[in-house]
């Protein structure tokens, strides 16, 4: 028997920059057995990320900004060494990681690379999360970046030597999970070895 599910009942609990559900579900399961369950979901739209990188130089760029959970989470700065990203609004994935890209690192890209489609937090987050990657040289340095100041974003961009990027994720400098990923994805795929 294939699982079923049907939802008996949603409560919204906050509708602010996203939106939080109290769900009542009824999960039918591969045994027959049937399950009323309460969750709570939370739907802040999809989103995408990429990492930088230039195998001339041998570096990345990533961004540092400050992200409020993570203060309340025992991040005594609360700054955060991430890959670029941003949510998808109406924009389909590779659109919107381009203009993020702009306003963010200041780069306008040329090509990108989709790499893979991840859910970051499936217990609890609806959101589905596209990588890319893409090569980045000085001459596609188009604006400054930092974000948007409309938007409260004060971001600052920084260039790595791939290999220091690696040391500070192994030594706890870079603990947000999509850019470890995307480490792991250049280094496993050797983006870096030399041609």
């Amino acid at each position: 028997m294939k699982p079923k599910t049907t939802v008996l009942s949603t409560t919204i609990l906050s509708d602010n920059w996203g939106k939080l559900n109290k769900v009542k579900y009824e999960h039918t399961l591969y045994n027959g057995t049937v399950q009323v369950q309460e969750r709570e979901v939370y739907n802040r739209g999809n989103g995408a990320t990429i990492l930088l990188y230039n195998k001339e130089k041998q570096t990345v760029i990533l961004t540092r900004q400050f992200r409020l959970p993570t203060w309340f989470n025992g991040n005594d700065t609360g700054m955060m060494i991430e890959a670029c990203a941003g949510l998808l609004d109406e924009n389909d994935p590779e659109e919107c990681i381009r203009r993020e890209t702009e306003e963010e690192t200041g780069y306008t890209l040329t090509e990108v690379k989709r790499v893979m489609e991840v859910y970051m937090s499936p217990g609890s987050v609806t959101e589905m999360l596209y990588f890319f990657v893409a090569t980045y040289s000085d001459d596609m340095k188009t604006g400054d970046g930092g974000g948007l100041e409309k938007e409260q974003e004060n971001i600052e961009v920084l260039e790595l030597k791939f290999n220091d990027a690696l040391k500070m994720m192994a030594n706890g400098e870079i603990k947000d999970a999509k850019t470890i990923m995307l480490l792991q994805y250049a280094a496993l795929n050797g983006i870096f070895k030399q041609q």
